[in-house]
């Protein structure tokens, strides 16, 4: 019996060895997996972090140049909430899609946002009061109220609703890719080419519109072009965000010159400075993408106003 309790004893000794053994290699194995996290995973993240910076820089850049020249057509017909209308459309299709279970962001997503958006330009295109009592702009701010409202409403009725409002208003731009960077590269290309092959027409649409024989239907192929940038950018950047992209670069631009080409080179180059600024402090202080851009222009606006006022006074001295 006494051997019987000296072996059991022995092998609880052992078994409490082993215990002991196994927690001390997991926590040799922790503390292995924390040095080596220390060493690199920092550098991963960061790495991670470069690589996202990069693809919305690439993005930022392809936008800019087709929303600033498009805008400079809104501006100077002062068309002004054309493009919240499509974009808040752009966005109610994308809701329409989360309503049908379709994923916010997929290729059907993409294609409900655009049928939304070529009925918004339709209506835009048709939609044009004789009658000096009732401006265009007042009909384009009345639709777009529609398009909010309704938005609204779908959104009230899904789980979760609030938060897809506030993907729509502030976008994510966490989800750019270099194939959706790629997409939109290709895209913007041949808009730009047709554009500029027509762009005698457009520019007559801006400038003297009675010299077109059809005036609804380039009014129509504008408002679809406004209207195809609208759908690619607003799941990313928002409405807010989209609008800041096609508004206030032109808006400087027209500003300090009333030539074409130049007055989208100037814009392009502004906005890209601002969206750099605006999208490195969102990283440095850990603000969201949309609202940091939407400032940062916001502030090279005010202080293209501020210019051109001292510009102005110092010519009448």
């Amino acid at each position: 019996m006494i051997t019987g309790l000296t072996e059991y004893s022995e092998s609880l000794k052992a078994a409490k060895k082993n215990s002991e053994d196994r927690k001390q290699k997991t926590e040799l194995r922790s503390d292995l997996f924390s040095a080596v996290w220390s060493l690199f995973g920092k550098e991963i993240i960061m790495s991670e972090s470069v690589g996202l910076f990069s693809r919305q820089i690439a993005l930022i850049a392809v936008v800019l140049v087709l929303h600033t020249y498009i805008g400079l057509h809104i501006i100077r017909r002062t068309l002004i909430f054309s493009d919240l209308v499509l974009d808040q459309l752009a966005a109610f299709g994308a809701l329409v899609g989360v309503a049908l279970h379709i994923a916010y962001g997929s290729p059907l997503s993409y294609l409900l946002a655009m049928s939304a958006v070529l009925f918004g330009s339709l209506l835009l295109a048709l939609i044009n009061p004789k009658n000096r009592e009732i401006p265009r702009e007042a009909v384009i701010g009345i639709l777009y109220a529609l398009a909010l409202v309704i938005s609204l409403l779908l959104t009230d009725k899904l789980p979760g609703g609030d938060i897809y409002v506030e993907k729509t208003l502030t976008g994510y731009l966490s989800w750019v890719s270099w194939p959706l960077v790629i997409v939109t590269i290709i895209v913007y290309i041949a808009l730009l080419l047709f554009h500029y092959k027509l762009r005698h027409k457009f520019i007559a649409l801006a400038e003297n519109p009675q010299t077109l024989k059809n005036e609804k239907l380039w009014d129509f192929l504008l408002f679809t072009t406004q209207g195809i940038i609208t759908v690619l950018i607003v799941p990313i950047a928002g409405v807010l965000l989209a609008y800041a992209f096609l508004m206030i670069p032109a808006a400087i631009a027209t500003m300090f010159t009333r030539k074409w080409a130049g007055a989208v080179v100037l814009g392009w180059s502004i906005g890209f400075v601002a969206c750099l600024i605006g999208l490195g402090s969102s990283y440095f202080f850990n603000f969201p993408y949309g609202p940091s851009l939407v400032l940062s222009l916001g502030a090279f606006f005010i202080g293209a106003l501020v210019l051109r006022s001292l510009r102005y006074r110092k010519g009448y001295e």
